[in-house]
């Protein structure tokens, strides 16, 4: 079957179509089954949410509503090349957590889509709502590695850090998430004192490269506490506070690479030391890693460098950042499940 996902939970506006076969599910263990990426088209807004700062809910509302139909087009021949007529069988879309003026704009979309496509086709087509970060939980159905259960999942964002247990392709149970800010939304922030432009993430890793990381000596909050949680705005007011205490201005250039570095390596010793007892803890045989973050180089490195020998494998997906492709495939799983959202913007949605 053919899936038309549509993603706009941020400043992405994402439309993917995918082809997915067989049933993992199936009682027939020896069936194949997988999901084929044909199209996954994303229309960036960096550009313009960097004059600001950050991202501006009115103006990614409005980015995706001029994108939508750019990117539909552009899938439309592949969908049906001989008529060009749209004729999936599922449409997915996001439907949080989110900003809701941007979800909206992608529900309102697929609704549409969804009207049009159904007079196309005599059977029924299916319209499906997903959850963003179960699009990023399932983003390693997407690649060739078939992950071992029961694995440690870390979805980390820049609206999120969590923790799971997946304990087969359907049951997952969270284990620990972020107090307060996520891990991406810390770099964010960080970098805007060091007067690095958005995105921030990239920019930190990129200037850290440059650095010496263990130039300065920053807290890793909660690495020691037994649970899974995690807490990141006192290290990035830590941050603020050692900018403030040496009288130096951010944009000193000697200051800045040490400073990056030194963040960059105390929020990673956090969250890898936390997935690895975790991994321990629960006989893990695999650790799978995704979101914004897990495109962070040097996170995959000193992930590496942490786990050596130890008996869980790695994966770090090779779709971290936001796409519609991800969202297909949850959507895909949730429909083998008989599993749905109401197609109502939910900026706080959980898993």
């Amino acid at each position: 079957m053919k899936i038309i996902s549509i993603e706009t939970s941020c400043d992405e506006t994402a439309i993917a179509l995918v082809e997915a076969k067989g049933n993992p599910f199936s009682k027939n263990r020896s069936a194949s089954w997988r999901i084929k990426i044909l199209k996954n088209l994303v229309a960036s807004q960096i550009k313009i949410h960097r004059l600001y700062g950050g991202v501006v809910p009115n103006l990614a509302k409005r980015e995706h509503l001029k994108n939508l139909p750019i990117l539909l087009k552009k899938i439309k021949p592949k969908v049906h090349p001989s008529t060009g007529g749209l004729k999936p069988d599922i449409i997915a879309v996001t439907v949080g957590p989110g900003l809701e003026p941007a979800l909206w704009t992608g529900i309102n979309f697929a609704k549409e889509l969804y009207k049009e496509t159904k007079k196309l086709r005599n059977k029924k087509i299916k319209i499906i709502g997903v959850s963003h970060m179960e699009g990023h939980l399932y983003s390693f159905l997407l690649s060739k590695e078939k992950i071992k259960f029961p694995a440690i999942v870390l979805l980390i964002s820049g609206g999120h850090t969590i923790l799971l247990l997946m304990k087969n392709l359907i049951h997952y149970k969270k284990l620990g998430e972020t107090r307060d800010d996520a891990v991406g939304e810390a770099f964010d922030k960080v970098a805007r004192l060091l007067n690095l432009p958005y995105p921030g993430g990239p920019e930190i890793e990129r200037l850290a490269k440059k650095g010496n990381k263990k130039a300065v000596d920053f807290p890793r909050p909660m690495l020691n506490q037994k649970n899974y949680d995690f807490s990141f705005s006192g290290l990035k007011t830590a941050v603020l506070y050692y900018l403030r205490d040496l009288n130096l201005k951010p944009k000193t250039k000697n200051l800045k690479p040490n400073v990056a570095a030194s963040f960059q390596q105390a929020a990673f010793d956090v969250l890898i030391k936390k997935t690895l007892r975790a991994a321990e803890e629960f006989k893990a045989k695999s650790i799978f890693v995704s979101g914004g973050v897990a495109a962070n180089k040097t996170l995959k490195k000193e992930f590496q460098k942490a786990i050596n020998n130890l008996k869980p494998d790695l994966y770090i997906t090779k779709y971290p950042t936001d796409n519609a492709a991800m969202i297909a495939s949850a959507a895909y799983i949730n429909y083998l499940r008989g599993k749905n959202r109401r197609l109502i913007a939910k900026g706080d949605l959980g898993m």
